[in-house]
């Protein structure tokens, strides 16, 4: 029974250690799905806000942006997006925040939001 459950730990801290790190240029392909929607290399709005330095940024204040007043509600008590918060809201927005606007059903894949965290993490302001 230990070995079992230090090779479910392993498992757990494998994966842990996957989602921290990601793959910057796949999470740019996969960034494609959001593209139609949100920016993420310049402050620009679209549908959706631009997400360019989303990681750090508190909840509902990119600038210039019309959130639903439920993103609004949700981030009134100050949340931030970091990792884990994105994390949990890639994989299903509406189960997060209901009544946020966002349509996408979310990322299914825990390697596709792990690539995506680490592309908007290495994205830049433009100077």
């Amino acid at each position: 029974m230990p070995r079992l459950l230090f090779s479910l730990l392993c498992l757990c801290l494998s994966a842990v250690t996957t989602r921290a790190d990601g793959d910057v240029d796949a999470g740019a392909a996969v960034f494609r799905k959001c593209g139609a929607c949100h920016t993420a290399t310049e402050p620009l709005n679209r549908v959706g806000p631009s997400l360019l330095g989303v990681i750090g940024r508190p909840v509902a204040t990119a600038p210039d942006y019309t959130y639903s007043s439920a993103m609004t509600e949700f981030g009134a008590d100050g949340k931030v997006w970091d990792e884990a918060r994105l994390s949990e809201y890639l994989l299903s927005p509406k189960a997060m925040v209901p009544g946020t606007k966002m349509v996408f059903a979310g990322l299914k894949k825990p390697t596709d939001i792990a690539n995506v965290i680490a592309y908007l993490k290495s994205v830049v302001s433009p100077k």
